[in-house]
C-alpha cells in the first residue's frame, strides 16, 4: 500500500491531481483512512494510472477517458472516440501549419521593407445577404459611381430599406483597362420589386474569404490587390470567385480621397494537395 504523496511519484504524476482523479471517479484510492483522512493506492492501480496519462497526453478530456475506461466500453466506441480525436489533431495541425506560413511571410516582408506590412490579410466568412443591385459593362472602372447614382434613387423609389454599406462586385477575372464587368448593389433588410436592369437577390456567401482593408484613393486600391493575391498564393488557396469591395466612405460627404476607407474581399478555396 502507498500512501497518495508516495503513489503519483512511480507514474510523475501530481497528488494535486491525483486527488481531482478520486474526486470524479476516474480513479479511486484502495483505502481511506477514516481518523486521518489518508488515501492509500496499489501498486496494481498502476496500469490504469499510465493508461489515464497516455491518454490525456494524447488531447483527450478527463469525461473522454472515463468512458473509454469503462469495462464495458465497446471496441467501436473507442474507435469512434480515436478517430474524432485524429480528425481534431489533424485540423489543429493544419491551423498551426497556416499560421507559421503567416509568420513566415510576414518575416519575409519586414526583413525586406524594414517596416511592418501595408496590409493585413484576414480570412473569414461572408454570410449570403440581400441586395438590390445593377450590372452593366463599363467603359473603366472609375465609372462605376454612375451606377450607384441611378440604383440609390431607385430604392427609395419602391421603399426598400438599406441595411449597410455600398459593394461592387468585380466580374473580370483579372484587370481590364476598358469595357468592365461590374455590379453595383446595396444590402437591404426585405425583397424590393426588381424592374428592368434592377435586380434584388440573394447574394451568395462564401466561407473563406480572404479580405484587406485599404485606406486612400481608389486609384491606388491596386495596391491592396496585390497584396491579397500575393498571400493567396503563399497560403496554398486559390480564387473562387469574383473579387467585391465594400465602401466605407461617402465620396459626397466632403471626407478628402486619402480618408477613404474600403474593404477589398476575395473568395477562395484550398488548392487540393496543399
Amino acid at each position: 500500500m502507498l500512501k497518495i504523496g508516495d503513489f503519483p511519484k512511480l507514474a510523475r504524476v501530481s497528488v494535486k491531481a491525483l486527488r481531482y482523479y478520486d474526486e470524479i471517479g476516474l480513479l479511486k484510492p484502495v483505502s481511506v483512512d477514516q481518523f486521518t483522512g489518508y488515501r492509500y493506492y496499489s501498486t496494481s492501480q498502476l496500469p490504469r494510472l499510465t493508461r489515464i496519462i497516455a491518454l490525456k497526453d494524447m488531447g483527450l478530456s478527463l469525461e473522454e477517458i472515463a468512458r473509454l475506461l469503462e469495462e464495458d466500453v465497446s471496441i467501436s466506441h473507442i474507435l469512434d472516440l480515436l478517430h474524432i480525436k485524429q480528425g481534431e489533431i489533424k485540423e489543429r495541425l493544419e491551423e498551426e501549419s497556416l499560421r507559421l506560413t503567416r509568420v513566415e511571410e510576414w518575416l519575409k516582408q519586414v526583413e525586406k521593407e524594414g517596416k511592418m506590412p501595408d496590409y493585413e490579410i484576414v480570412l473569414k466568412k461572408a454570410p449570403p445577404q440581400k441586395v438590390v443591385s445593377v450590372r452593366a459593362t463599363l467603359p473603366s472602372y472609375g465609372d462605376t459611381g454612375t451606377l450607384f447614382s441611378k440604383l440609390a434613387p431607385y430604392i427609395f423609389e419602391v421603399g426598400g430599406q438599406m441595411i449597410g454599406p455600398p459593394l461592387e462586385i468585380i466580374y473580370d477575372e483579372e484587370f481590364k483597362e476598358k469595357d468592365v464587368d461590374v455590379e453595383v448593389a446595396f444590402p437591404v433588410a426585405a425583397n424590393v420589386p426588381a424592374k428592368g436592369e434592377f435586380k434584388c437577390y440573394d447574394l451568395k456567401g462564401y466561407d473563406h474569404m480572404a479580405t484587406t482593408v485599404h485606406k486612400g484613393s481608389y486609384d491606388t486600391i491596386s495596391a491592396a490587390y496585390n497584396a491579397l493575391m500575393r498571400w493567396i498564393e503563399v497560403n496554398g488557396y486559390q480564387v473562387a470567385g469574383p473579387s467585391r469591395e465594400i465602401y466605407f466612405t461617402d465620396p459626397n460627404a466632403g471626407v478628402p480621397p486619402s480618408e477613404y476607407v474600403t474593404e477589398v474581399q476575395v473568395p477562395v478555396e484550398k488548392v487540393k494537395g496543399k
